[in-house]
């Protein structure tokens, strides 16, 4: 499968245009809804700017523009074995179980009890993004939880099912400062340059913990996404099917 997309720009419409906004999720990155407007358009001139270091970004996303992505995929790898659930009973992302079943009457994101097929690939190029600002600052990230299936959260007497593959939850290790304030900051970060909330107040926005709840860690998940933001198509198991442009 190709990994690299044909070029686009404003106004064009449909399922290039959806992957080039997972793509660039952590460069303003808000919803994968197939139009490039102005937001889109926002999110390939921060790329240009940050990644490619132009000093006049133009929004559009041409072949220069869609090479440089990919080979900031290459030089940003995931590590697919640090995502998988420790349960030792699935398969490493959930069974599929509980489709359509919910842990209250109401029928909202945070009581869903699905085991959604992987990890959300908008979370995955967003952390891409969050390492290469960390590399800035000579920080290092590390995934340290990311799919929790049932058994998992049964075995620890867990109720949320963020980690059903909405969310993870990165570390850091750099000098300087404290893990509390290496979070902070890079919370700080997520919210400017990738247009992350903090809590889950507004709908589609790729959400963090606050620090009172993940005070040495970051969490970030997109539990705060619409249904249709959240089908299958969108969650991955390994490398190839993240960069890979889904025929």
């Amino acid at each position: 499968m190709s990994t690299i997309l044909p070029p686009l720009k404003r106004g064009d419409r449909g399922a290039d245009v959806v992957e080039l906004q997972m793509r660039l999720a952590g460069f303003r990155g808000t919803i994968p809804d197939g139009d490039y407007g102005p937001g889109t358009e926002m999110q390939v001139t921060a790329f240009q700017r940050a990644v490619m270091r132009m000093t006049a970004p133009h929004g559009r996303a041409d072949a220069a523009t869609m090479a440089a992505i990919g080979d900031f995929a290459r030089a940003h790898p995931v590590d697919f074995k640090a995502l998988r659930c420790p349960c030792g009973v699935c398969p490493g992302f959930g069974r599929g179980r509980f489709k359509g079943e919910y842990r209250r009457p109401e029928r909202i994101e945070v009581y869903n009890l699905y085991e959604y097929p992987g990890l959300h690939r908008m979370l995955l190029w967003t952390y891409r993004a969050a390492q290469f600002y960390a590399r800035a600052r000579n920080w290092t990230l590390t995934i340290n939880s990311a799919y929790r299936c049932s058994v998992d959260n049964a075995d620890h007497q867990r109720t949320s099912t963020n980690h059903h593959g909405k969310a993870i939850d990165i570390d850091i290790l750099g000098s300087g400062g404290t893990d509390r304030t290496r979070c902070n900051s890079l919370r700080g970060i997520l919210v400017e340059q990738a247009h992350a909330q903090i809590g889950w107040s507004a709908l589609n926005r790729k959400s963090l913990e606050p620090a009172d709840i993940a005070p040495t860690w970051v969490h970030l998940d997109v539990r705060s996404y619409e249904p249709k933001y959240l089908a299958d198509r969108y969650f991955v198991t390994n490398q190839a099917a993240l960069d890979a442009i889904p025929g």
